[in-house]
């Protein structure tokens, strides 16, 4: 039987995936394994992964290894290229860049790079994994446009045309809500606790504000406080609302697709995040729907590895 190791390698987490190789080249999942991300055990890439992956080596032997994710940036182990778009699923594949590890053949997926029209770039690397692995769930997919959102520390919004990306926009929601969570006056006191009514507020506030209210939008989590509007326990949600509100708003304004009520958008994330999307997109009575970031990135994973076997 054929195993293979696959790693989604992040700035803040190493997932780490044990998979069967089936026959006609898709994989199931046999286990998973955790470790620190990129930014926390820098420069100690190699012994990071050994040490995770050495139960399925002691049992396996010496498996190939496939690595998404920051890990194959400047600040990662070594630095796979940026694949310029529109970029097919294939070149994805045959562009990783590989090398050996203690006998395990090890390859890098490559990130994906796009320039917008303003003449202002964007890239990804690891992402393009859950989009791989989204073309792989249906043939219609590879067919006409679609517009895909990946909620995270940095929302992706990625344009796909006939199975090939053809450009993004990032957006740093999830990055900006854990600075003012954690470093600002807003929230005074942080909880894992989700109100639903306060990140509607939030969103709310958000959506029906004029162009370019951020910045002093922003200060309402503070003020609504302040005025008994919003309790201490509710203002992380407020602020989670204020933020996702303003990254759906910036989408559907977009020249670059058209976003409205005929289209639908396919959100690919964690279960919580991608919901708080979906809720915000039918506020402005836009549909979607949510896939499962597990499925789709052993998907991608394995998309990549078939590909590189023709």
């Amino acid at each position: 039987m054929n195993y293979i190791i696959v790693v989604d390698w992040g700035t803040s987490h190493l997932r780490a995936y044990l998979c069967k190789v089936m026959t006609d080249g898709q994989f199931e999942h046999v286990d998973s394994a955790y470790a620190l991300g990129v930014s926390k055990c820098e420069p100690n890439f190699q012994q990071e992964l050994m040490h995770c992956i050495q139960p399925w080596a002691e049992q396996f032997g010496k498996l190939a290894i496939y690595l998404a994710g920051q890990i194959g940036s400047s600040i990662g182990w070594k630095e796979a290229p940026y694949l310029p778009c529109p970029v097919a699923p294939g070149k994805i594949a045959q562009s990783c860049l590989e090398f050996n590890c203690q006998g395990h053949k090890i390859s890098v997926i490559p990130g994906v790079s796009c320039q917008l029209d303003d003449n202002n770039y964007d890239v990804m690397r690891g992402e393009e994994i859950q989009v791989l692995g989204w073309l792989q769930l249906h043939k219609s997919h590879s067919v006409g446009r679609h517009l895909l959102c990946l909620p995270g520390t940095h929302t992706k919004w990625v344009l796909i045309e006939n199975g090939e990306i053809q450009l993004f926009k990032t957006a740093m929601t999830g990055e900006l809500y854990d600075l003012l969570s954690n470093q600002s006056v807003l929230i005074q006191q942080p909880t894992s606790n989700f109100d639903c009514a306060a990140f509607a507020k939030g969103a709310k506030y958000t959506l029906e504000s004029e162009l370019g209210n951020f910045s002093h939008g922003i200060f309402s989590v503070r003020s609504k406080q302040l005025f008994g509007e919003l309790s201490p326990e509710q203002a992380s949600s407020y602020l989670s609302g204020l933020l996702i509100g303003s990254d759906v708003r910036a989408a559907i304004n977009a020249h670059q697709w058209q976003l409205n009520a005929t289209t639908k958008v396919t959100i690919i994330g964690d279960a919580h995040l991608s919901q708080c999307f979906a809720d915000v997109l039918t506020m402005q009575n836009i549909s979607s729907e949510i896939c499962e970031v597990s499925k789709t990135t052993l998907l991608g994973f394995s998309s990549v590895y078939q590909a590189k076997k023709v």
